[in-house]
């Protein structure tokens, strides 16, 4: 079975020295008294659980899968999920950052986002349970009433119920302006839901009591497109005035797809016949509420990827130091051994360290945008929540798009490291590899992201954001321009933040001209811009680390920092100038194709 270490060190290095969060927090009157002490003491228990309760499950939970009674509707988890699931909830993992207004521990999201990234690690398709219902709390959080809160936020937020969100149909999926659902209202107040829901994550399963769907269903009276869907809350078990479950409601799963990866969890295929559920937030404005919980996920999603491609990593790592095949090209190395360790294969390190970067990189990312999410929805002051949320939004597609790239390339390398071994099923390393594939698909796939990045959130406000984040970078070009130390890492990201700002400026006039023009270009202009992001920040570990040493701190982990910077921009960051020549390719090569695609 593969092993984990929980990277505490690293995600402390990035809170306290890169970071320094908690200056973030004294601003904010709800977190002004969280020290790093409190942070570092609750993520230590939570690597424990993920470890030792959630690590052992994961890979027989991957054989077992989850199983469907036709007859009753009634779908089983793996062997031990149920029981893994119970600890959780005693120990209050569920309520970690929520509202203590519900019952919730008030922590900072950043200590979730650790936390997550710990269990997705260990087990994906478990912590996609509990994972899930974060997002439904956000949606009804913002948009639900007092009633609908005090009625479910507190079950869902000790655990006790868990959380869905029920988009997709079979005949549409991204373009939920197509969505068949129909709500009809009652006399009651509720409204009577009926059709097909697909591919809907932990949509039936035995963890938890009842199980919360947020529904995209249309009005008998809606208008046609996306501007007719609204959102409804559908439990499982209808809840009585007093709290208690009541009747069963009528919606049930009919189906669990076949997957590649992710066995273990429930992605079902859900009923809805009559079922009753209430509307949330306005008539007709369903996405405004259900964005909530998306852009949650989207996050979440870049996140599990970062959790695979770290434990991936680790376990290549191990391999690599241990398995003995022919001998350095530079000569022995292992003289007491009949082949030397494949670790000092020059591509052996490259495929471990492209891990690794992406890994470090991908959770300072991951670490930035908890404290963005914290600053918007908390911060005193009205400018830096309003800025706060527009770099989040930003960074947003790329935590999704970004992460999920580099897991998979990540989860293959480390595969590949492994030779045939990793082929097979008893080292573990495929499975982080069928994993980590849907990652790239589920929650608007990465050319959605790509689209959303490039079309609205740059274009659509002329470039506004990017330049902010570009700040950023001249701010640190600035600090650290005369520094002999730190060119290798400043001037790339300098000449990168002229060329992109050139790059946006050459697609943005060529899409009015022409819309494909911005869809020819869009994923390979977000890869440009994750390793411009991915650039800044590496470049601010690299000065932390240097920093460091100058003062005479031996401690190997900030070499080490240096080192995986130093491969970064050697070997992962000069992708961006093929990129940029593939974006600058235009649309005609692509949609002037019709012989070749008939």
């Amino acid at each position: 079975m593969p092993s984990y270490t929980p990277p505490l060190r690293d995600m402390q290095f990035v809170m306290h020295e890169l970071f320094k969060v908690t200056d973030d927090f004294k601003a904010m009157p709800r977190h002004a008294d969280i020290d790093r002490e409190t942070i570092d003491a609750v993520l230590e228990e939570a690597g424990k659980f993920a470890t030792e309760v959630v690590l052992p499950l994961n890979v027989s939970g991957d054989a077992e899968g989850c199983h469907l009674d036709p007859a009753t509707h009634v779908v089983t988890t793996p062997k031990g999920f149920k029981e893994a699931y119970a600890k959780f909830v005693a120990g209050g993992w569920p309520a970690l950052s929520a509202d203590p207004a519900y019952g919730g521990q008030g922590l900072p999201l950043v200590v979730n986002q650790c936390l997550n990234e710990m269990l997705t690690a260990t087990n994906q398709a478990w912590t996609m349970y509990p994972g899930l219902t974060h997002g439904a709390y956000a949606a009804l959080h913002a948009y639900g009433t007092d009633a609908q809160k005090e009625a479910y936020l507190r079950k869902m937020t000790s655990g006790e119920w868990t959380g869905t969100m029920c988009l997709t149909e079979p005949h549409c999926g991204t373009d939920l302006g197509l969505m068949r659902s129909k709500a009809e209202a009652q006399a009651d107040g509720t409204y009577r839901i009926t059709g097909t829901k697909i591919f809907i994550s932990a949509g039936e399963h035995d963890m938890a009591g009842n199980i919360i769907h947020l529904v995209l269903a249309r009005l008998t009276d809606s208008p046609p497109g996306i501007k007719g869907v609204s959102l409804f809350i559908v439990p499982k078990y209808n809840v009585n005035a007093d709290g208690s479950l009541g009747s069963r409601n009528g919606i049930h799963c009919s189906r669990l797809e076949n997957k590649m990866g992710i066995h273990a969890n429930a992605t079902c295929q859900i009923e809805l016949e009559g079922a009753v559920g209430t509307l949330v937030g306005q008539p007709n404005k369903g996405m405004n509420a259900m964005f909530v919980m998306m852009n949650g996920a989207r996050l979440g999603v870049g996140n599990q990827s970062l959790g695979l491609t770290e434990i991936a990593y680790q376990n290549a790592l191990a391999y690599a130091k241990d398995r003995i095949q022919m001998r350095s090209l530079s000569g022995t190395k292992a003289k007491d051994k009949p082949a030397d360790p494949i670790i000092v294969h020059p591509d052996v390190r490259k495929m471990l360290l492209t891990a690794r970067a992406y890994a470090e990189g991908g959770r300072a990312l991951a670490i930035f945008c908890s404290v963005l999410l914290e600053k918007e929805h908390f911060h005193p002051d009205e400018k830096v929540r309003k800025d706060s949320g527009e770099m989040l939004s930003l960074l947003t597609p790329v935590m999704k798009a970004f992460l999920t790239d580099n897991g998979w390339i990540a989860a293959s390398g480390c595969m590949q490291v492994f030779g045939g071994h990793g082929y097979i099923k008893e080292t573990g390393i495929e499975q982080y590899v069928r994993d980590a594939r849907i990652n790239m698909i589920y929650e608007g796939t990465n050319t959605v992201q790509s689209l959303d990045l490039l079309g609205r959130k740059i274009l659509g406000n002329n470039g506004a954001t990017l330049k902010k984040f570009g700040r950023l970078i001249g701010a640190l070009v600035e600090e650290e321009g005369v520094n002999e130390k730190m060119a290798e890492f400043i001037n790339p990201i300098a000449y990168l933040g002229d060329k992109m700002t050139k790059l946006t400026t050459e697609i943005g006039f060529k899409g009015f001209q022409n819309a494909d023009e911005v869809g020819a270009a869009a994923v390979d202009y977000l890869r440009v811009a994750g390793h411009l992001v991915f650039g800044y920040f590496w470049a601010r570990m690299a000065q932390v680390a240097l920093r460091e040493i100058a003062a005479g701190n031996t401690d190997p982990f900030y070499l080490a920092k240096l080192q995986t910077a130093r491969f970064y921009f050697a070997k992962l960051f000069p992708e961006t100038a093929s990129l940029m020549m593939t974006a600058r390719a235009g649309s005609r090569v692509l949609m002037d194709t019709e012989a070749a695609l008939a």
